[in-house]
C-alpha cells in the first residue's frame, strides 16, 4: 500500500457549510480510522484547508474514494491534492 497525502484547501465562504457538515464529515473519516485506511488529519490551524494522510493502492484510487466524503458531495472543498508520500524519517517511516 502507498501512502497518500490529501491536501484541502478551503475557501472562507464555505465556513458555515463545514460548520453544519464537520460531525458528517468526521464520522466519515473515523470510519476510515478504524477500518485502517485514515492514518491521520487534521485542520490546518488557519483554517485554510486540511492535510489527510491515507493508505491506499494508488493516488487514482484514494482520489476516487474522497470523492464520498461529505465535504466534497455538498462542495465545500475548494481544491483538492492527492499524491503519493514516501517519508524516509520518523514516525511514518519503515
Amino acid at each position: 500500500m502507498a501512502l497518500i497525502a490529501v491536501t484541502y484547501t478551503y475557501s472562507p465562504a464555505t465556513t458555515e457549510g463545514r460548520n453544519t457538515h464537520r460531525a458528517t464529515h468526521r464520522a466519515w473519516l473515523a470510519e476510515l480510522s478504524e477500518q485502517k485506511t485514515l492514518v491521520s488529519s487534521g485542520p490546518f490551524a488557519d483554517d485554510s484547508g486540511a492535510l489527510l494522510l491515507v493508505e491506499g493502492a494508488d493516488a487514482a484510487s484514494v482520489e476516487s474514494l474522497f470523492a464520498q466524503d461529505p465535504f466534497a458531495i455538498e462542495n465545500l472543498i475548494e481544491s483538492a491534492s492527492f499524491r503519493e508520500w514516501i517519508p524516509v524519517m520518523g514516525t511514518f517511516s519503515s
